[in-house]
């Protein structure tokens, strides 16, 4: 089994970058759902035998080897084979690959610099919630990465490197997405019908070729050329996920190009005026943006009625240790392992243990955060809490804010209150914000760094 069968959405992985709220793991104005993590980018023990090595570019002083680029191409080469995508030009593929290892370490500096780091139990956390998702245990998932030449500490440290670049992701997008009231009226009178794109959910196909800030006009013209070569293999029929993988310079690309089905004003109104009034299956594009050429695919389609609309609705309680010198990450979570066992055992209660212990502004009320809807709690808490059944307890979890037991209580379908209804605005508003935010910095990020291309000697 190809290692990509292990590419979930890890937006349950990683911790959104939150204020302290009275209670913890709660989101608060400014944090955002990550969204969802690109595949561990394991590199495959059984890549080519590597020749002599030298210096391929040197990022703000660090550099990246010809063994490194050629581990990562041979990776994405044989993703593509397995997934019978099309195979482009070795130089081709080379130079894409390259510009994507770059950019990469540019955010790891960046991360380092911020103090961004992930401790190995979030890492155990992550190779955990992998396994679940796939409905392997992790010893089956480890033989089927070993069969393509992955071993444990590869797999792991591209876990790693995932879950720093996403809590980057979060710390810049989330600092710009603040929302005002004016704005949530402005987006509820949008959801009127009259608005053609009232109710208008979207799951859109997405390639991006990337154009660097201050391109030269021969390069602005062969990367419009690559973009309408791509719009038109897409109109003739061609595999557009494969297309994506091959071609798209965005975060999005190794999921096959995918959004995700979202409300239509999720989607940057280039998009949505683009591909608006296309049925499903239609093809827009190149459309020209700050970062580059688009090509759109219509992949889903539908309306809904916010007026009334419902949601399933959780409610739990948890018990929050926080971690720091005090008290480490492991030995909190194996304190929260002990509860959970006495609980189990009927030896004591969740919530006289929360009283006693839990370091939130839920203990006085033994743990209990009442009925939330989706989106209020980070996502390393509420992907959790999501796969819970009522009555189960679940296993110590790692967020920001340090290492939480949960129970959910029960759950319930209810139709959305007015309030609701501006809440659930205020967080779409918020997303969409933070993506827009995210993809400036991260052009001026990499404008900003010094990167020095070497041939070989």
């Amino acid at each position: 089994m190809h290692p990509r069968v292990f590419a979930i959405g890890l937006a349950c992985l990683a911790g959104a970058l939150a204020a302290p709220a009275t209670a913890q793991g709660v989101r608060v104005p400014g944090a955002r759902p990550a969204p969802a993590l690109q595949p561990p980018a394991a590199r495959s023990a059984s890549a080519e035998p590597q020749a002599a090595d030298f210096i391929v570019a040197v990022v703000n002083s660090e550099p990246i080897t010809r063994n490194e680029l050629a581990a990562r191409v041979q990776r994405v080469r044989k993703q593509l084979a397995s997934q019978n995508g099309a195979m482009p030009p070795e130089d081709a593929l080379a130079r894409e690959v390259l510009e994507r290892l770059i950019f990469e370490k540019v955010q790891l500096q960046a991360a380092q610099q911020a103090g961004i780091g992930v401790t190995d139990l979030a890492i155990d956390q992550a190779e955990a919630s992998v396994a679940q998702q796939n409905d392997v245990s992790r010893e089956t998932m480890y033989r089927q990465l070993k069969a393509d030449g992955i071993t444990p500490e590869q797999f792991r440290k591209e876990l790693r490197t995932q879950l720093v670049l996403q809590r980057l992701r979060e710390r810049e997008a989330s600092t710009h997405a603040k929302v005002n009231e004016f704005e949530i009226d402005q987006y509820l009178r949008d959801q009127q019908p009259q608005n053609g794109a009232a109710g208008l959910e979207l799951n859109l196909g997405h390639i991006l070729i990337a154009v660097p800030e201050g391109a030269s006009d021969a390069v602005l013209a062969e990367r419009e050329q690559r973009a309408r070569s791509v719009a038109e293999r897409a109109r003739k029929g061609a595999d557009f996920s494969a297309l994506a993988k091959e071609f798209s310079d965005a975060p999005e690309a190794t999921q096959g190009g995918q959004m995700g089905l979202r409300p239509a004003d999720r989607y940057p109104e280039l998009f949505v005026n683009a591909s608006g009034a296309l049925a499903v299956g239609g093809v827009a594009g190149p459309l020209r943006s700050g970062a580059g050429f688009h090509v759109l695919k219509v992949l889903e389609k539908r309306r809904s009625d916010t007026a009334a609309a419902t949601v399933v609705q959780s409610h739990a309680r948890h018990i929050l240790l926080r971690t720091g010198a005090q008290l480490s990450e492991a030995a909190a979570a194996a304190q929260l392992a002990e509860y959970r066992q006495r609980i189990l055992a009927g030896r004591a209660t969740f919530e006289d243990l929360a009283r006693e212990h839990s370091q939130d502004g839920s203990a006085a009320q033994g743990g209990n955060l009442g009925w939330s809807t989706p989106g209020r709690y980070v996502p390393e808490f509420e992907a959790v809490l999501e796969a819970l059944k009522p009555g189960e307890i679940s296993q110590p979890v790692v967020s920001r804010f340090g290492v939480h037991l949960i129970e959910l209580l029960e759950r319930r379908q209810v139709k959305l209150t007015p309030r609701e209804q501006r809440d659930v605005a205020r967080e779409a508003l918020r997303q969409k914000k933070a993506e827009e935010a995210y993809a400036t910095w991260a052009r001026e990020l990499r404008g900003r760094a010094y990167v020095e291309y070497r041939d070989p000697a």
